[in-house]
């Protein structure tokens, strides 16, 4: 029974990241599909519509939407709707949060966000992962942060969420590792690493070792 529940986790590990990675994807393709499918099929007709030409046309929209944000005309108009959403109370919370979640993805705006440390607690005694967030508070309100403070953010294991704390800079040690790395390190309590998917070993293959 015992053996038999060791290949049973062995079987889950190996199915349920897959699962869970599929879902999510063809959620996304569904919802895309749905916002879009029925304009296409009213411009078109069911003679010309063809399934999935809603998960296409809103790949092209978002790349033609960041294709004419390079343009500046473009981006001045855009900053104008953000000032007109930053107004509205409530809505300026959530677009906010929405807005600082997907600037993660951005690689173009990571320019503090790229650092992983160890934060030091108990004169060293106790040391918890963090991501370096902000180095410069000049554009924050008085008595945030500091010149000899930095803003780190320590995700917490097994779920979503964690702590974003102003230490002094003596208080970190920079960590050579990715912010993937470390945000999958620190998300399975330090049971994971590397990038490449782990292969579990049979009890089999154990017992030979």
């Amino acid at each position: 029974m015992k053996k038999l529940s060791r290949i049973f986790i062995r079987g889950l590990v190996a199915v349920v990241p897959l699962a869970v990675t599929v879902a999510v994807l063809y959620w996304l393709a569904v919802k895309a599909e749905s916002l879009l499918g029925g304009f296409l099929l009213q411009a078109l007709g069911e003679r010309f519509y063809v399934r999935g030409m809603g998960l296409v046309a809103g790949v092209v929209l978002i790349l033609l939407v960041g294709l004419l944000l390079q343009a500046w005309i473009v981006q001045r108009m855009f900053r104008v709707g953000e000032r007109t959403f930053q107004r509205i109370p409530l809505v300026k919370s959530l677009y906010g949060s929405v807005r600082d979640l997907m600037t993660f993805f951005d690689s173009s705006k990571k320019k503090e966000f790229n650092r992983v440390v160890m934060v030091d607690f108990e004169n060293g005694r106790a040391s918890l992962v963090g991501m370096v967030t902000r180095e410069d508070f000049s554009d924050v309100p008085a008595g945030v942060g500091g010149e000899d403070t930095i803003a780190v953010y320590l995700p917490m294991s097994y779920q979503m969420g964690g702590y974003t704390v102003m230490v002094p800079r003596s208080a970190v040690r920079e960590v050579d590792m990715t912010i993937e790395d470390a945000m999958r390190f620190t998300l399975t309590a330090a049971m994971s690493s590397k990038k490449e998917p782990t292969n579990p070993v049979l009890p089999a293959e154990r017992e030979r070792r």
